[in-house]
């Protein structure tokens, strides 16, 4: 299916729990110039978490990535396509709450989208790209939230993850994946376990419609 955003249609592929839904997740993809999709695995197996859950998951393709329309925009278009998703998202499930994961240039989009929005009430950043990008929104963020990083991530030092680390407030989690690189080769059970369990306990007020 497609979603509409602003002048761009966006390639999306929605699944829902079996079990009594409890809330909907928009998932945010890496790079699009460096072969990012919404097929990425880190990404499949982080819906399939969050389905496993009890919630519902939207993948999508940015802009230029898959099928979706339009041109690579440098992360600011790109955020207008985080937005356009969730508002797509709420409005399917008007009743529900919502959240958001996003994995490495898909974090760096995404959370700040997610940050900002009173509708999301918890989010997930993996692989953040602490070398690149800055994110010092998570800092702020009050809600619950889970960042998984690799211990061995090429875009993700352990300084720069420390200094993010002594500033994030108590409602966030910090896992490092031990040996782990950015891509999580030979550790994907390891991310879907942390991300199903993160989802698993929410607090009612964020995690039950």
């Amino acid at each position: 299916m497609f979603i509409p955003a602003n002048s761009v249609q966006l390639e999306a592929q929605l699944k829902e729990p079996k079990e009594k839904l409890r809330g909907a997740v928009v998932i945010c993809h890496p790079h699009p110039l460096y072969g990012g999709t919404m097929d990425n695995r880190v990404v499949y197996r982080a819906a399939k978490a969050v389905v496993e859950s009890g919630f519902a998951a939207l993948r999508f393709n940015f802009r230029s990535a898959g099928n979706s329309t339009g041109q690579f925009d440098q992360g600011i278009g790109e955020k207008d396509d985080v937005a356009a998703a969730l508002d797509w998202l709420g409005k399917q499930y008007p009743d529900a709450p919502l959240s958001l994961i996003g994995y490495s240039f898909g974090a760096w989009v995404g959370l700040p989208v997610a940050c900002s929005s009173q509708r999301v009430q918890a989010v997930v950043g993996i692989g953040l790209p602490l070398n690149l990008f800055n994110i010092d929104c998570l800092a702020e963020y009050k809600k619950p939230a889970l960042y998984i990083v690799g211990t061995q991530d090429e875009f993700c030092s352990q300084e720069n993850l420390d200094n993010l680390a002594h500033r994030l407030p108590g409602s966030s989690i910090l896992s490092r994946v031990q040996d782990a690189d950015h891509y999580f080769t030979n550790h994907m059970d390891v991310v879907q376990n942390l991300i199903a369990d993160f989802f698993r306990n929410l607090p009612s007020s964020q995690g039950a419609a």
